[in-house]
């Protein structure tokens, strides 16, 4: 894709949310943007987003962590800044792999995962990567999730072959990314999220929508999803998983959290009434009480919690 079709981080990112924290490192097959804050020496939390989000919807959820632990914020591939150097594989499995060469670059060891939606799903698939790698003496790792999409999404026989169809015509992100600068394409997306943001988050969101190479990673995103092995992944994690699900949730139903708690052996979940799918932004300060909580509860049990 041409440079037009990316975001221009001179231009775009001029308001990003932490801005300062912002890094550009070349991995895996991808110019990442990620952020980095916190003391190096404090345990390491990965933070990641979901499909056709980026890294700022995590922008009020920092201040609570930012003290404690040692945050890896990332654009996830063809998503944000991130641009892809070679031919990008969008699978659960590439991103997977992906993800874990940028780890590895960095020189870090994540030990806390936390994921919205889709990225709760790469969150479990990391840890269960890692885990089953050669080098396993690392503590026990801890995935929170965030109205996690932990099971096929209905119509998923429908909207699959759709977004191939769409992925692989180049001119349906062109297509749709004019169409949301010009009508209220994307006020109506996020009224279907049922959550209330700040007008920055709002900004942003309509911004990505305009960019035809972020509006085709998204596809390409929905394109290759395979979840066909997620109840088998989640059978078998080891890692304490903690979910988070709002009820009026209208995208994800909270009912993919019960099953992945149930089948998860160290499942737990929590609901809240209200926030809708963008909880973690609407609702920051009930995300972040929900997260101190459930790792205080894992230490005094013993976990390997901070």
């Amino acid at each position: 894709m041409a440079d037009r079709d990316w975001l221009n981080w001179d231009r775009d990112g001029q308001d990003w949310p932490y801005r300062e924290a912002s890094q550009f490192v070349e991995a895996s097959g991808y110019r990442w943007h990620v952020q980095l804050f916190g003391q190096e020496a404090a345990p390491v939390f990965l933070l990641i987003h979901g499909t056709g989000a980026a890294s700022f919807s995590w922008r009020n959820l920092v201040p609570f962590l930012e003290n404690d632990y040692r945050m890896i914020v990332l654009d996830l591939p063809c998503h944000g800044f991130t641009r892809p150097t070679e031919s990008p594989d969008l699978s659960l499995e590439g991103m997977t792999t992906a993800i874990r060469g940028l780890l590895h670059h960095l020189g870090v060891k994540p030990q806390f995962f936390l994921g919205h939606s889709a990225g709760s799903v790469i969150g479990i698939s990391l840890v269960n990567a890692t885990r089953h790698a050669k080098h396993t003496q690392d503590p026990t790792p801890q995935i929170f999730s965030v109205n996690g999409a932990l099971k096929p999404i209905r119509g998923n026989r429908i909207l699959s072959p759709m977004a191939k169809a769409l992925f692989a015509n180049p001119l349906s992100a062109s297509m749709f990314s004019l169409l949301a600068k010009s009508t209220p394409l994307g006020n109506n997306l996020l009224s279907a999220t049922g959550s209330r943001i700040d007008p920055l988050g709002d900004a942003i969101y309509q911004r990505l929508l305009g960019s035809s190479g972020h509006v085709r990673g998204a596809l390409g995103m929905m394109a290759s999803w395979d979840l066909s092995h997620l109840n088998a992944m989640l059978q078998r994690l080891s890692a304490t998983l903690h979910l988070y699900a709002a009820e009026d949730d209208p995208m994800v139903p909270p009912s993919s959290s019960r099953k992945a708690a149930a089948l998860a052996p160290n499942g737990h979940l929590q609901l809240t009434p209200t926030g809708g799918h963008l909880v973690h932004e609407s609702h920051p300060e009930a995300v972040a009480s929900w997260m101190a909580e459930a790792l205080q509860t894992a230490k005094t049990n013993g976990a390997d919690a901070a």
